[in-house]
């Protein structure tokens, strides 16, 4: 009887145990997984912001229609950041330390992310695909840090490598905001231009809100710009573009990178941005149409928004999946540890981004890929795979 009883405690003691060890992950409960998003639904990024946040609420809602994920329903909480640096710091504050996330998803903005990173690393929560390609977002420790796709200064290149090879252009220049993001970009155009025969010979920085461009693009133009790489918000790397055709500058060629890789900058009416050119990570969505999984996303995009799908509401859908398969492959024991094991086991083709996302413990990027897209006749085109 002693020993039914010893053993009868030292099994309610581990049960015990066990619940306790759960109860101290942040974030999670036999019933709920909590993710949180520090997004711009409001600033010049909301173009990106708000269709990449209803992409991940359409993928968590058929989740949890479907009864979690072992057991687990997922709690998706975002907060606007107008992409000002003051709100994302105090949004990644309320999230990580009040509503206590297990992990960051989708968060949008280089400067942004890197300030969530002072709160998320002592604490070891996850920053899962972040809206933000900038070489920075896979910053020491990654053990906590999962990117999707190419980085900034890998899309500049592969740019580069395009227009160099395809028209023999030589003089880059830049147009950036003076930001992280901004920054690598142009200094991805200052190092590359010389890998490629080429030659940098230009810049001007801008302000988020600015509107008039007449005299930076007065300016380049004057200096001999053939490639001008542009890190600006989505419309003003419009605006720029207008107003070289207005000003008929129509020989230099533009680049975006995956920030300005928008189907609302490619249907700008009156042909604005035709010819215009984006490196990116993934295939533009609006072309492959006849793909049962992008047809499919796009009916399911429509019907709960009532408004067309676009391609950050994919990156958001497929941000989301991403996370859910990591929680499938962790198992119902859902630890920091036991999800970032998910995550390195990740390795599948994407038929809605046109990629393969593959993670392992040697490398947290999923792809590398870089893909060159033109603007014609209203949407984007693929031209070229780096």
């Amino acid at each position: 009887m002693k020993t039914t009883l010893k053993a009868l405690a030292i099994s309610a003691f581990a049960l015990g145990m066990g619940g306790v060890a759960q109860a101290e992950t942040q974030g999670v409960t036999p019933t709920e997984v909590v993710v949180g998003s520090v997004s711009d639904l409001s600033g010049i990024f909301a173009a990106v912001g708000v269709p990449a946040v209803n992409g991940a609420n359409l993928r968590f809602k058929e989740v949890n229609d479907a009864g979690g994920v072992h057991g687990r329903k997922i709690k998706f909480i975002v907060e606007d950041h107008g992409y000002q640096l003051p709100k994302a710091t105090q949004g990644f504050n309320k999230l990580i330390n009040r509503d206590g996330v297990f992990a960051m998803l989708l968060s949008l903005g280089t400067p942004m992310n890197l300030a969530g990173f002072q709160l998320m690393n002592p604490k070891g929560i996850q920053n899962i695909s972040p809206l933000s390609s900038a070489r920075e977002m896979l910053q020491e420790p990654i053990d906590n840090k999962f990117v999707s796709f190419s980085s900034y200064y890998d899309q500049v290149k592969g740019g580069l490598a395009y227009l160099s090879s395809t028209y023999g252009l030589k003089k880059v220049c830049a147009m950036y905001l003076p930001t992280d993001f901004g920054k690598e970009i142009a200094t991805s155009a200052k190092e590359q231009a010389a890998t490629f025969g080429m030659e940098f010979v230009s810049e001007t920085t801008h302000k988020p809100d600015e509107q008039d461009f007449v005299g930076a693009v007065q300016k380049l133009r004057a200096d001999g710009c053939e490639v001008v790489a542009m890190a600006l918000g989505v419309r003003a790397g419009i605006t720029v573009v207008g107003t070289a055709k207005q000003l008929g500058w129509t020989e230099a060629k533009f680049l975006n990178t995956s920030a300005g890789f928008l189907e609302v900058v490619a249907a700008v009416p009156g042909g604005v941005t035709e010819g215009l050119y984006a490196a990116a990570g993934w295939q533009d969505m609006v072309g492959r149409m006849d793909l049962p999984a992008v047809k499919a996303f796009a009916e399911a995009y429509q019907a709960a928004y009532s408004q067309p799908a676009s391609g950050f509401g994919m990156l958001g859908y497929t941000g989301a999946d991403t996370f859910v398969r990591a929680l499938e492959a962790a198992g119902p024991d859902l630890t920091q540890e036991s999800f970032r094991a998910g995550m390195e086991s990740l390795n599948y083709d994407s038929e809605l981004l046109g990629t393969t996302i593959n993670f392992t413990t040697g490398s947290h990027q999923g792809a590398n890929d870089v893909i060159i897209s033109v603007v014609e006749g209203g949407i984007w085109k693929m031209v070229g795979k780096q």
